[in-house]
């Protein structure tokens, strides 16, 4: 790292020493880089919308294996499978496959009398095709909120089944509370994933079409080590380090208004 924050201050190609250059890579970076802007946005829509989505899709199949029926154990390690094989070469390769011009997508629209869909060709569907993908992965959160249910007092749901609490009044008055450290949690770690997702963007689109699924990451890499350019690639990932505080210094700040730990303490 401390070889990084020094390069990101040079002229650096690899091959040959180090020109100290000052701020001019940042500078260059934030005032003078197109595609560092669209690369950022495209990763913060990529952020904001799969992170959600992903959270959302875990709480519900955690409620519905919290129920403690036969056979949920193994379908918890079912939906947990993706999560570990989603981030690989060959997932991105079979996602690349299935939603390509002539892949299994177009050919079950044709079955139908359809017309194709350049999915990965248009601007338009290309990046929400790579947060299906990502979305699809939430076996991860999925255990942690899972975990997070079972430690809930069952006294509580009694109590309320008592007075008379509808399902959904349990939920929001009980389940929902007691279960905002877990979201919290969640929220952070998925938050950071996504702003380093790489492995899905390089593969399937490498970036394109026109940059609409070039993510900061991509680009971060491509600028290094396609175009040798290591000091403004050092600067770059310097950039997003801070990017990466900031948001998780704002969800922190703003956990104290809806985050409920056990006690009361915030």
């Amino acid at each position: 790292m401390l070889a990084s924050l020094y390069f990101s201050f040079t002229n650096y190609d690899m091959l040959s020493p180090a020109v100290w250059t000052g701020l001019d890579n940042y500078k260059n970076v934030l005032f003078n880089d197109p595609r560092f802007v669209q690369s950022l946005k495209v990763t913060l829509i990529f952020v904001f919308v799969s992170t959600p989505l992903k959270l959302i899709f875990a709480l519900l199949l955690a409620l519905l294996f919290n129920t403690g029926r036969k056979g949920t154990g193994l379908f918890t390690t079912i939906y947990y499978i993706p999560s570990i094989i989603g981030g690989s070469v060959a997932i991105a390769v079979v996602w690349r496959q299935l939603f390509g011009r002539e892949g299994a997508i177009n050919t079950l629209f044709a079955s139908v009398g359809l017309d194709g869909i350049n999915w990965l060709g248009d601007p338009s569907y290309a990046l929400s095709i790579l947060i299906v993908l990502v979305v699809w992965q939430f076996g991860s959160p999925l255990i942690i909120f899972l975990a997070g249910l079972r430690q809930i007092p069952q006294e509580l749901y009694e109590a309320a089944s008592v007075d008379g609490a509808s399902t959904l009044t349990r939920f929001f008055r009980i389940t929902l509370p007691m279960l905002t450290p877990v979201i919290f949690f969640n929220l952070i770690m998925q938050t950071i994933g996504a702003f380093m997702t790489f492995t899905q963007a390089f593969l399937i689109t490498n970036g394109g079409p026109m940059d609409a699924t070039n993510f900061y990451a991509v680009y971060l890499y491509e600028t290094a080590f396609e175009h040798l350019r290591m000091g403004y690639a050092s600067a770059m990932a310097w950039i997003l380090l801070v990017i990466i505080g900031v948001i998780t210094l704002i969800l922190f700040a703003t956990s104290k208004y809806w985050v409920h730990y056990e006690g009361g303490s915030k």
